[in-house]
């Protein structure tokens, strides 16, 4: 049978998530009909999740080199070396569209599959975070979602044995049919023993190991290169099933393969199952791969060439070995209780062969799979609506200051995640010394007095008014999280969660997202080393906002001097680092006081920005700092709260002030560059000394102590009953 231009119907390249004019350049290029194999394993390599037709050109305008930097974009997960021969190994990626119909198995996989790029590359897995968006959560079916994916990170996570130390959830009603789901891993080797994915020498042996090959996932990356609709549901078996324990053995064993240096090459099977891995690592090494599927364990009966090709089980992994090393290699596997079976070789003939026995099902030079993608280039614009609302006038304030402080506190976006993170294991592996909760996790590195600082961010509403501005300011958001650590900002991950790109406002936001990241991530010295792209994350033509989400990572060289959020000791004064401008535009307080996502969003100078990070820096090592908070949603009254009921103690801000601003901008703006930092009276003029250096401003507000929060003549409330409003977790 075979399944040639003149034979595939419409259906048929819908469910592979091809056009017709691809299908038709595919036969062109093979220079025959295709027969239902090789229409899979195009669809699958040529499909946006895996081919990145329309995003690939955007994304080589992020600089992805550094001084720090071992392994850039291209390989399962980046890594930095963060000294002492130390290098960190990380991702971020998405599990969007499983996770809109099956929440939990959603997460969990998606969980899961981050975590075997971390290991993939040697490395073993330390902490895992995550950034979630889900509708508004007074609707039933959002809060279904949002307690499916909760729990299936937390299931997954604590399963295998990897703290869940930070994340982000925000609630917006665009999000309502498709959820986002981020999960980001992060992984620590000795830099010697990096692993790459290649498949090199001939003669040598293609293994498939762990779990049995089963039916589930098939077409799952196909699934999430269309968008959603009323007929989603059908795509129930797309969904991944996975399983902790079995993915913690797999691990065991491949890391004690690389131990061992039993293995030449190493690449997990996340999307496009047997398919991607197979292609990734006989195109990275140059070479050609024969496989015979019949060789594959299933774990049901009846499965087809084309089946075993596509599916995407779970906890498997393609591990290419001399064939002097098989025995072993078999015996790690046995000391696992996990399959390790010969399903093929590697050659010179650069081909992707597929055997079913004595039966050729498909043969395809891997450079059509990989080098001849037909890259889309869509025409973008913004819509003139867009435009207009970025410069629409907010309503006037109907709302006290201490009646919108407490509105916001309690906001879905605003509110305490303990209950959330509460669920999560955050402690496993005794690396943990800044737990969730705060600005970033950080994490020691034994042996040292080095750790790191993790966190994700991202502000969709800001990049639905200005997606240049927004993603910019996602990336120095990200930056001040850590730097309110202590740590210095080295790298990201990012995830771009986009709608259709075949739209022209969605591929202008895409590119403008791209172009703001790229130049705040110059500005800022922080390289992309890894990440994901999400289009398609539409449902019956409704697209979300556009999400870019950041995963930072930064180095902190004395975790002794390492810094937290809440207020610690009455009596210490409290400043404010940065200047508040009247930027109320696309605020929290906007949406959630004035009933409007509209406005500019807060001017960012990068220079600022830096110049900023390096005074918050420079006065962490010299240890003039008691809490460090950054300011971000809520602007500085919200910033003040939190550093109060993070640290248990109320504080007296009466000293704000700003030239002609009005009392909601002084209060509730997001401007960008600031951070509210409490230190000892006598070090309030060292402090100083070191902001005026950088040309920072700053400003005394007032002091710590007492069981009230005030600011300004305006607000005093009571703490305990702030943190009750702020505790209380959605049902």
């Amino acid at each position: 049978m075979t399944a040639g231009a003149g034979v595939v119907d419409a259906k048929v390249l819908a469910e592979v998530a091809l056009t017709r004019a691809e299908y038709d350049r595919a036969v062109e290029l093979m220079g025959r009909e295709l027969t239902p194999v090789e229409l899979g394993i195009f669809g699958a390599m040529w499909s946006e999740h895996c081919g990145y037709k329309t995003s690939k050109p955007l994304l080589k305008r992020f600089p992805t080199s550094g001084p720090l930097v071992l392994q850039g974009p291209g390989e399962n997960a980046g890594a930095i070396d963060v000294g002492e021969g130390w290098a960190v190994v990380f991702k971020i990626e998405s599990h969007n569209h499983p996770s809109a119909i099956e929440p939990h198995a959603g997460a969990a996989t998606g969980v899961g599959g981050i975590l075997r790029d971390i290991f993939t590359m040697g490395a073993f897995p330390i902490a895992t975070l995550d950034s979630l968006r889900f509708g508004p959560p007074d609707e039933a079916r959002n809060r279904w979602l949002m307690g499916g994916v909760i729990a299936g990170i937390g299931d997954y996570g604590n399963c295998f044995g990897v703290p869940t130390v930070g994340g982000e959830i925000y609630f917006e009603d665009c999000y309502t049919d498709n959820p986002l789901v981020n999960a980001m891993a992060v992984g620590l080797i000795r830099k010697e023993r990096l692993m790459r994915a290649t498949a090199e020498g001939q003669g040598n042996l293609v293994m498939l190991v762990g779990a049995d090959t089963g039916r589930d996932g098939i077409h799952g990356a196909t699934f999430a290169s269309v968008e959603l609709d009323a007929a989603s549901e059908e795509r129930r078996p797309a969904v991944q099933v996975g399983n902790p324990f079995l993915e913690k053995l797999l691990m065991e064993a491949c890391l004690e393969l690389i131990d061992q240096e039993l293995v030449v090459g190493m690449q997990d099977l996340g999307a496009a199952g047997l398919t991607s891995s197979a292609v990734e690592v006989g195109h990275k090494g140059g070479s050609g791969i024969d496989l015979d599927v019949s060789e594959v364990a299933r774990r049901e009966q009846g499965m087809g060439a084309y089946e075993v090709m596509l599916s995407e089980s779970q906890e498997r992994m393609l591990i290419i070995v001399e064939p002097e090393r098989q025995a072993a290699v078999n015996r790690v596997f046995r000391k696992y209780d996990l399959h390790a079976d010969v399903i093929g070789e590697v050659n010179g003939s650069g081909r992707l062969t597929v055997r079913d026995g004595d039966r050729v099902e498909a043969d395809i030079p891997l450079t059509l799979l990989v080098d001849q993608v037909p890259f889309r280039h869509p025409t973008g614009a913004p819509s003139p609506g867009r435009l207009a609302l970025r410069a629409q006038a907010l309503p006037a304030p109907t709302l006290t200051p201490p009646e919108a402080l407490r509105r916001l506190i309690g906001s879905p976006n605003l509110r305490s995640r303990r209950a959330v993170w509460r669920t999560y294991d955050h402690m496993v592996q005794n690396n943990t010394v800044i737990r969730p909760g705060g600005d970033a996790a950080v994490l020691r590195i034994k042996g040292t007095r080095r750790a790191i600082a993790v966190c994700t961010d991202g502000n969709g509403r800001y990049c639905w008014l200005d997606p240049r501005a927004g993603a910019a300011i996602a990336v120095a958001e990200a930056a001040r999280n850590v730097v309110a650590t202590g740590a210095r900002p080295a790298a990201i991950t990012d995830c771009l969660n986009f709608g259709n790109p075949e739209k022209p406002e969605v591929f202008w936001e895409l590119s403008e997202a791209v172009d703001g990241m790229a130049e705040a991530c110059r500005a800022l010295s922080v390289p992309v080393v890894s990440g994901n792209v999400s289009l398609y994350n539409d449902t019956s033509g409704s697209s979300i906002y556009p999400s870019p989400v950041v995963g930072m990572v930064g180095v902190m060289e004395d975790v002794g001097k390492r810094l937290t959020a809440g207020f610690k000791t009455g009596g210490d004064m409290v400043l404010l680092i940065g200047e508040t401008g009247d930027e109320l535009g696309g605020s929290e307080y906007a949406k959630t006081c004035l009933g409007v996502v509209a406005g500019a969003p807060p001017r960012l100078d990068l220079d600022l920005e830096r110049r900023t990070h390096e005074a918050v820096l420079a006065a962490a090592d010299e240890e003039l700092l008691r809490s460090c908070h950054d300011l971000s949603d809520g602007g500085l009254a919200i910033a003040i709260a939190e550093s109060a009921m993070i640290g248990g103690i109320g504080a007296s801000c009466r000293g704000i002030s700003g030239d002609r601003l009005s009392t909601e901008a002084l209060l509730f703006a997001e401007s960008q560059s600031r951070f509210l930092v409490s230190c000892e009276a006598k070090n309030v003029p060292a402090l100083r000394n070191v902001c005026k250096r950088f040309g920072v401003a700053s400003q005394v507000l007032g002091t710590v102590g007492g069981d009230r929060v005030e600011i300004g003549p305006q607000v005093a409330e009571p703490l305990a009953e702030l943190m009750a409003i702020w505790e209380r977790w959605i049902d």
